[in-house]
């Protein structure tokens, strides 16, 4: 058994390298990503498998696999997690704000227009403030706040109340 030289390996890549990605296909996402690994580690070996053919097929196999139960394994995780994170809001009596939806409708805005809403609403600072946070200037906190509300107005249906000491800059 002596090792496969560079002729052999390139005829066994354009003959098999794409039925070996269909075959990866069935347990991963990038099997390309797979079976360039594997051509890699087949390359690497001191020497050449009984039947390079078989052997590359196994790697493939548990190559994607593991990166198969991997993805699983990762979103699995990720499902948890984004179901434990708290709420933006603190549970209350108040039946006219969905929390669910808000903090949805939140999370989707641009970050600059979230913090603008966020640090405004409920940390109670004032455009001035806000734009030395941010460092931007007070123009433009006031129309990220502004196009901000008018986002979260349409996406929850109901119209935001605002008295002039809240909107004022």
């Amino acid at each position: 058994m002596g090792t496969l030289g560079p002729d052999a390996v390139t005829q066994l890549w354009r003959e098999q390298s794409r039925a070996l990605t269909l075959y990866a296909r069935q347990w991963c996402d990038a099997p390309e990503d797979i079976v360039q690994e594997a051509f890699l580690t087949l390359v690497r070996q001191p020497s050449a498998p009984d039947n390079p053919l078989g052997w590359i097929y196994r790697v493939v196999r548990n190559r994607a696999q593991n990166a198969g139960r991997a993805r699983r394994r990762r979103q699995s995780r990720e499902t948890a997690a984004a179901q434990r994170r708290p709420s933006w809001f603190e549970p209350g009596h108040d039946d006219r704000l969905d929390a669910d939806a808000a903090s949805e409708a939140l999370q989707q805005l641009p970050d600059d227009q979230r913090e603008a809403i966020v640090a405004r609403i409920w940390g109670g600072l004032g455009f001035d403030e806000i734009a030395r946070l941010t460092d931007a200037s007070t123009s433009t906190v006031y129309r990220n706040y502004r196009r901000g509300l008018r986002v979260l107005q349409e996406r929850l249906g109901w119209k935001c109340e605002t008295s002039n000491n809240k909107t004022s800059r």
